[in-house]
């Protein structure tokens, strides 16, 4: 569980293109290849700014392990060093690339949540690809038995639902069966500078929750591999051989704006900011704002009275969004973009609230299979609201866990 921070050992270069790369700086390196301007961070003392370097722009670091190797990678769009994909990169650098594993929304980030994934073969690369959504969230043994090593690296928002992390754990556990390393190349978390929400009841396990974290965890996906292994969180207590390659200069109290939108429906920064709050919208009768220009940073719905929700909208189906709740219904809601353009702070359900009480119906929860508590990990948050406890009653109510899981959270972390 180790995190890689630097490399000594030498590699023989096949061309002087490669040489070239390896002699320069990482921020060097993601010029060359992109010509993207990297962003920066502070020093501790505020006076000199340094680049944020990724985890996969520290090519330096990753390359020689996989010279000569049978090499998977898991990835998605966000698999990027600025404008070019990992994937396309690494195979001009002659690494030998096996297999393409994609998360939700597919390879190239186009699909619908929940949609169907089906594999088949990157059609810019040749590659082989294996779809980890549906009925096939686990690689199979054969998918990985004849790989040397495994290369993960997808953009994360910090939230417990956002299935990336799920698939995560589950490329973990068939790694750590077959005895197959995996390496993850490390990216900041947009929300990684607070942790909040309910703790997951282990009742309400599922893909959109699989451990009992809060539904903001404050760690990238690079700590959170480190925390599944140290938490023996795999079947059967399976540990998996695990690098992580970490950003470099950076800071989890400081902004990060997402260069590639992690999902079709997360399309700003204020949509990233706001979705661990307005997802939990998703277990109700309510629109999330799929099928608009705005996901998840406005809601509404045709029962909610017009001079409490000003903000009028129609979904309607687009790309992200092939069917969208109250399809072609006008909805009276709330524009939050503001909200998120300035950032959050903690897990908002006083719009949750609001919106419940002002609801004009008894069906606003959705609770056939349970949809809205599996979101919230637990049966308590939606009895709180319909028993009427304020805002500060129901976050007091997780404090005490929220306490635990950071003390836990505290001996991953590696910024």
């Amino acid at each position: 569980m180790k995190s890689v921070r630097s490399y000594t050992k030498p590699l023989v270069l096949k061309s002087f293109f490669i040489f070239f790369l390896f002699s320069c700086s990482s921020q060097t390196e993601t010029e060359l290849q992109s010509g993207a301007e990297p962003q920066v961070v502070s020093s501790e003392n505020d006076s000199i700014e340094k680049p944020l370097i990724l985890g996969a722009e520290r090519m330096g670091l990753y390359l020689p392990m996989l010279e000569s190797k049978k090499v998977g990678f898991v990835g998605n769009q966000t698999s990027a060093i600025g404008k070019t994909h990992l994937v396309d990169t690494l195979k001009q650098l002659g690494v030998n690339l096996q297999v393409i594993f994609s998360p939700e929304h597919g390879f190239r980030g186009e699909a619908d949540a929940g949609e169907k994934v089906s594999s088949g073969i990157d059609q810019k690369t040749g590659i082989k690809v294996v779809s980890l959504y549906g009925n096939n969230k686990k690689p199979k043994a054969e998918d990985i038995s004849g790989l040397d090593v495994v290369v993960f690296d997808i953009q994360d928002v910090g939230a417990r639902f956002y299935t990336y992390i799920s698939t995560l754990h589950y490329v973990m556990e068939t790694c750590a069966e077959q005895n197959v390393p995996l390496l993850v190349l490390d990216r900041p978390n947009p929300n990684g500078h607070y942790v909040d929400g309910p703790v997951l009841k282990k009742e309400y396990t599922s893909f959109v929750g699989m451990h009992s974290i809060p539904i903001v965890h404050g760690m990238t996906i690079g700590e959170y591999a480190q925390m599944i292994n140290g938490e023996a969180w795999l079947k059967n207590g399976a540990i998996c051989s695990l690098e992580v390659i970490t950003c470099e200069n950076y800071n989890r109290d400081l902004p990060y704006s997402l260069p590639v939108p992690p999902s079709p429906n997360l399309r700003t920064d204020a949509a990233i900011a706001l979705y661990p709050s307005l997802c939990l919208f998703e277990g109700t009768v309510v629109s999330e704002g799929r099928g608009t220009e705005k996901p998840f940073e406005i809601f509404g719905h045709p029962k909610l009275p017009a001079d409490r929700y000003p903000y009028s909208f129609t979904p309607k189906p687009g790309f992200g969004s092939k069917s969208p709740k109250l399809n072609g219904q006008k909805c009276n809601g709330l524009d939050l973009s503001s909200f998120g353009e300035e950032g959050m702070n903690e897990l908002n359900i006083d719009w949750l609230i609001d919106a419940y009480s002002d609801f004009q119906g008894d069906d606003f929860f959705i609770t056939k299979n349970r949809w809205f508590d599996i979101l919230a990990g637990t049966d308590e948050l939606r009895k709180a609201i319909v028993a009427g406890k304020t805002a500060e009653e129901i976050r007091a109510s997780w404090q005490t866990e929220i306490k635990l899981f950071k003390q836990k959270r505290e001996k991953y972390l590696l910024y």
